[in-house]
This record gives C-alpha cells, sequence and structure tokens, in this order.
C-alpha cells in the first residue's frame, strides 16, 4: 500500500512540474467560440505560399499585458488551382 501511495504521488509531482509554463506565455484553448481578449497581435502564420488546411498560430498579448499563443487550422491561400 505505501508503495501505492509513492506511486501516485510521484506521479501527481511529475504531472505538476510539466504542466507548469515557466515563460510566462498562455497556450489558449482551441475550438469554436473561443473569447480572445487581443490588445495587440505580436505575430501570426504566413500561409501565403502553402495550400490546403495547414497549422497556424497567432500570438498576442491581451488587456493586462500577458502574451499568449493560439493554434489553430486556416485554409491556407497560395494555390493558384484553388477556388
Amino acid at each position: 500500500m505505501k508503495l501505492f501511495i509513492l506511486g501516485v504521488t510521484a506521479l501527481l509531482a511529475t504531472g505538476s512540474v510539466f504542466a507548469a509554463d515557466n515563460t510566462g506565455i498562455i497556450h489558449d484553448a482551441t475550438g469554436f467560440y473561443v473569447h480572445l481578449d487581443v490588445a495587440k497581435v505580436l505575430s501570426s502564420s504566413d500561409t501565403g505560399s502553402q495550400c490546403g488546411v495547414v497549422p497556424a498560430q497567432l500570438r498576442y498579448l491581451d488587456h493586462q499585458g500577458r502574451e499568449h499563443v493560439l493554434d489553430y487550422q486556416v485554409q491556407a491561400i497560395g494555390c493558384p488551382n484553388d477556388n
């Protein structure tokens, strides 16, 4: 029983270490109807030379000055044969 409790404690401690983000960047959840508090866009992915649905990223600051990252999928516009 002690070994079981020790194992669970080690698992919880390891999970909390990996979940911590020391960079101070907040990774927003993806999905429909995500509320974004965008005060300033820092960067966004350039998909002008890609075709099809590709991953993209938006980095921005909220109104409290915290940096956020939003990963999402977007239809690229780089294919001359796409309508």
